[in-house]
């Protein structure tokens, strides 16, 4: 690699002298009005003289030989090779039709270049590049090897399964439990103020953080001794410490902290809802006073959880 020196060098017109050259003794400015005694002299690359700093250029030092160095670097860059030199341009380009099967134009020419697509290994003008114009998910990949395809089906397979699944889940929760009861907004404004009345909680609850529900849990799921009751539970709450309240209150076996088996957890039913609350859900933001809620063993996670 050459030096910044030799690179500097290249760039003007003149250059430094090789340093074990001068580093002792010197050299005087050839410059008649200078003779100056320079350790570091320059030589000009046009007059081949020696010049101390101030004299160093051809201005400077009225060089005989001005501009000689310049039209040797202009000659020098007219002989270099230029870009492409040597290389032939191919006279007929690979040409193909789009890969899309509606699609008659011919791609790879070089007025119409191609553009592949990574996914599917296949060729496409430029209205069907992108993957959803050349429904790109449900192509085979060219060259994939069928082991490949096979784990992909298989893997849809299963998805379907599992919704399926879900549904099965969510529908049989349906017919198992009871639908809210249509009643006009009058019936339910007289209903909740009853509720209000009658309602047992936690005292520390502040009143105007309560939230007043009716709480039922399923026989078929749970032996309680009072299957019903009307409580009020703080709208800060996550569902988990409600269940963990409602089934204290109704006096229903609670291991959902002992057991890691989901036929012996407890989980929380929203009838107006219709589906079951996650733990962490905050109370104040899925339910609303006059709701019904559901202890319900062995149902399983949220529908919505379990359709992917």
């Amino acid at each position: 690699m050459a030096s910044s020196a030799d690179t500097r060098a290249q760039e003007t017109s003149y250059m430094m002298r090789d340093k074990y050259d001068a580093a002792l003794v010197g050299k005087h400015c050839q410059y008649e009005y200078c003779n100056q005694l320079d350790f570091l002299p320059f030589l000009c690359q046009s007059c081949t003289g020696t010049y101390c700093l101030d004299h160093r250029t051809e201005s400077t030092h009225k060089c005989a030989n001005a501009g000689a160095w310049a039209e040797r670097k202009r000659l020098a860059n007219l002989s270099k090779p230029s870009i492409g030199q040597g290389k032939t341009l191919r006279d007929n380009v690979s040409q193909k039709p789009c890969a899309s099967p509606e699609c008659k134009t011919v791609v790879g020419t070089s007025l119409v270049p191609g553009v592949h697509c990574d996914m599917c290994n296949r060729d496409y003008c430029l209205k069907h590049r992108l993957k959803e114009d050349h429904d790109c998910r449900n192509l085979v990949p060219i060259g994939a090897r069928p082991m490949q395809t096979d784990v992909a089906q298989k893997t849809r397979s299963a998805l379907d399964r599992l919704r399926a699944w879900g549904s099965a889940k969510k529908e049989q929760a349906g017919r198992a439990l009871p639908k809210p009861k249509p009643s006009s907004a009058a019936a339910r404004v007289i209903a909740t103020k009853k509720l209000k009345e009658t309602a047992k909680g936690d005292k520390k609850v502040p009143e105007e953080k309560r939230l007043y529900l009716y709480v039922e849990a399923e026989a078929e799921t749970a032996k309680a001794k009072l299957p019903k009751g009307e409580f009020f539970f703080s709208k800060d709450w996550v569902i988990g410490r409600l269940l963990d309240q409602a089934a204290a209150g109704l006096q229903v076996q609670n291991i959902n902290n002992q057991s890691s088996d989901e036929k012996d957890k407890l989980r929380v039913f929203h009838v107006e809802g219709g589906r079951i609350l996650e733990y962490g859900e905050k109370v104040g933001s899925v339910l609303q006073s006059g709701n019904t809620v559901i202890l319900l063993r062995g149902v399983g996670p949220p529908a919505d959880l379990i359709e992917v």
